[in-house]
């Protein structure tokens, strides 16, 4: 819900190839393996006007490790608290002057606990006072090779497997796959010029089972294709230009009215910096084989008051295709949807204190409409329109030794969809939430906590069921047992608390995890 948005709002990229489910329109956050991943961008609000269809509430990009320096293992092992048992091991490096090579494999395996507090009537709607287990095995590989001094080329990939327990009506058990392919060319004719050849394809299989018995399949794949090209027009301008090709396609038991469909999109975008401004404009037309052509774009200024200080304004539009599932799932589709439109303004100012920290406050406005919902016959329809205001304030600061990092945001999502819900509040929204992290080095330990809080949320759009609010304590901390071993320790909510963010389902309780790394 980045934002306030919903969830299939967010796009999401690994590696530069997008990836989620054409069928639900969602990606599978739970089965990418963190340590195979190097680091995870987030940027928020929409960004439609480079990326298409789904970037409203704003970009998820996550990039999996690249070997540098010179080529050495690294490994992993932790257990804990559910019958928790996790491992990962990797190399990487450099090969010769001109290469690099990356590859890991990871394996994860807990027995859980009873993911929902079951009732007949609401949550899962069903009654299953079990353990729901999770299993992951994920490998993934990255090589690049220098061709010349203006050419590089890369490839990469990512699969994950796992198993998934969870209570359920109609299907209690997941089998799925998640895998990621992609190469790129980087060359650049001009020193002021560089362009990038993409191709990739991303995968999201699930076999689905109930009490064991076999239910159905769903197989959606990404297929994409783009040129990007950034040119650099004297010391105070740049342009972006490109054009991508995507293509979906989807193979299940579940008869579908259509099984694939393309998009090809072309998108510009200039950065001009004048007198302590920066100017930035993008402009994106999408031609999609199910809903016909849309346009997008964003327009930003920031302005340096001071050293130090900087303000910024914004404004963008954004979309979201409809899913093969709102478009032709069998008794619940509608061809005829249109995309799901926003338009969002923002305002920021950001602050620096030099060495000491810096400090950044947003306030945005996102109006969303034509959202899918339900009609008065069950079928998909494009009824439904929000409001979502918000204030973010984000600092980073160090006092003495320790280094303190917080995030608070203030939200206040609406329902302006007619009707009775109108001017509710959108539900599991929470309408204030805080994090703050404190670390520090001390000697060969090192030593931290986190905090984090959120205020009262609505399970429904009624908004008749009230999930309280929460906050969490973790504490952690990592000895040096050598230049090259080191043991670590975690506890999450040290004071096991009880909550929920949807209704009647249970979050964990008191943790404890170990695990021992080594990295030369």
């Amino acid at each position: 819900f980045l934002r306030g948005t919903q969830s299939g709002h967010t796009l999401v990229l690994i590696d530069g190839i997008r990836v989620g489910s054409a069928t639900a329109g969602l990606t599978a956050f739970q089965d990418l393996p963190l340590a195979l991943i190097d680091r995870i961008e987030v940027v928020r609000g929409p960004r439609a006007s480079l990326y298409g269809s789904e970037a409203i509430g704003g970009v998820i990009q996550i990039f999996t490790r690249q070997g540098q320096g010179p080529i050495k293992p690294a490994l992993s092992f932790g257990a804990g608290s559910h019958n928790t048992w996790e491992g990962s091991t990797a190399l990487g490096g450099a090969v010769g002057e001109n290469g690099w090579l990356q590859a890991g494999l990871a394996s994860m395996d807990t027995g859980g606990f009873n993911a929902c507090r079951g009732s007949l009537t609401a949550g899962c709607f069903t009654i299953e006072p079990d353990r729901d287990g999770y299993r992951n095995r994920s490998g993934n590989w990255r090589a690049g090779w220098r061709l010349s001094s203006h050419t590089e080329a890369e490839i990469n990939g990512l699969r994950t497997e796992s198993k998934n327990q969870f209570d359920g009506s109609y299907q209690n058990e997941a089998h799925s796959v998640q895998q990621v392919l992609g190469t790129s060319l980087r060359f650049s004719p001009h020193a002021d010029w560089q362009s990038t050849l993409q191709a990739g394809q991303s995968r999201d299989q699930s076999n689905n089972y109930k009490d064991g018995l076999f239910t159905d399949r769903f197989d959606t794949r990404h297929d994409s294709l783009s040129w990007q090209n950034d040119l650099l027009l004297g010391h105070s301008r740049q342009l972006i230009a490109g054009i991508d090709w995507q293509h979906d396609q989807i193979d299940s038991l579940t008869a579908y009215t259509a099984t694939s469909r393309e998009n090809l999109g072309v998108f510009g975008q200039t950065l001009l910096e004048w007198r302590g401004q920066d100017i930035q404009v993008s402009l994106r037309h999408d031609d999609n084989q199910q809903f016909g052509g849309h346009v997008t774009g964003n327009a930003a200024w920031g302005y340096t008051l001071t050293q130090g200080l900087r303000w910024t304004l914004a404004y963008g539009t954004a979309f979201k295709a409809p899913t093969f599932n709102d478009l032709y799932y069998p008794g619940y589709s509608n061809p005829n949807l249109r995309p799901e439109e926003s338009r969002s303004a923002e305002m920021g100012l950001a602050g620096s204190l030099g060495e000491v920290g810096r400090w950044s406050l947003n306030l945005f406005e996102t109006q969303l409409t034509d959202l899918i919902g339900l009609d008065v016959a069950y079928t998909p329809a494009n009824i439904h329109s929000a409001r979502i205001r918000g204030l973010e304030g984000i600092a980073t600061t160090r006092v003495m030794a320790w280094e303190l990092r917080g995030n608070l945001t203030w939200l206040d999502p609406e329902n302006r969809s007619a009707g009775p819900d109108q001017g509710h509040v959108l539900p599991r929204r929470a309408e204030q939430a805080l994090t703050l992290h404190a670390d520090r080095p001390l000697g060969s330990w090192r030593l931290g906590a986190s905090l984090r809080a959120e205020g009262r949320r609505y399970d429904d759009p009624a908004n008749r069921v009230t999930l309280p609010g929460y906050a969490t304590l973790d504490l952690r901390t990592e000895y040096h047992l050598s230049h090259d071993w080191r043991l670590q320790a975690r506890v999450e909510n040290l004071f096991d608390q009880d909550y929920e963010t949807a209704y009647r389902y249970t979050q964990p309780g008191r943790s404890l995890y170990l695990t021992l790394r080594y990295q030369p």
